[in-house]
């Protein structure tokens, strides 16, 4: 009997041992999932929007700042759209035969307005925004759109506060 026990233990081990062998890996890919997942949200993430600029202010002023941004390119969305649809106008132009340099020219042109007039718009009301903050506000306002948005710098590019620069 002891011989029939020895011979079953070694087929109960391999068994034993190949569940667990893939309850382990089962586990090692769903742990290196979960590390791609949450570094790829972690990046997805990562302020690079003006709304980041007031991640310094009062909850409520980063609220204000977001409805404000909102509403400016909710204004502006005729300069948009007109962007957009330069920019195919242009990539149509472009495959084009014969090329028409004049209107890919003239196309070119009226995108680039488009663009300008948008972002003056929304560069606009931010400086409105930034105008309501106290001193102090702004001061960190402006250092947050030192890293966000269209007033981004380079870390070896930003001004040194002024207790520094001395």
């Amino acid at each position: 009997m002891s011989d029939e026990i020895r011979a079953r233990n070694p087929k109960w081990l391999l068994i034993a041992s190949l569940g667990l062998n893939i309850f382990m890996l089962g586990a090692l890919a769903g742990g290196a999932g979960q590390y791609l997942y949450s570094h790829w949200h972690e990046t997805a993430k990562q302020p690079g929007a003006p709304r980041f600029a007031a991640e310094q202010l009062s909850a409520a002023q980063q609220q204000e700042f977001v409805e404000t941004l909102r509403d400016a390119r909710r204004e502006a969305r005729q300069y948009g759209q007109a962007a957009v649809n330069g920019r195919k106008n242009v990539l149509r132009l472009l495959a084009a035969s014969p090329l028409d340099q004049a209107a890919l020219d003239a196309a070119i042109t009226s995108t680039r307005e488009a663009d300008v007039a948008f972002r003056t718009h929304v560069e606009q009301r931010v400086v409105e925004y930034a105008a309501a903050l106290t001193p102090e506000e702004r001061v960190k306002f402006a250092e947050g759109l030192q890293k966000y948005g269209s007033w981004h710098l380079p870390p070896a590019q930003r001004p040194l506060p002024d207790n520094e620069e001395k």
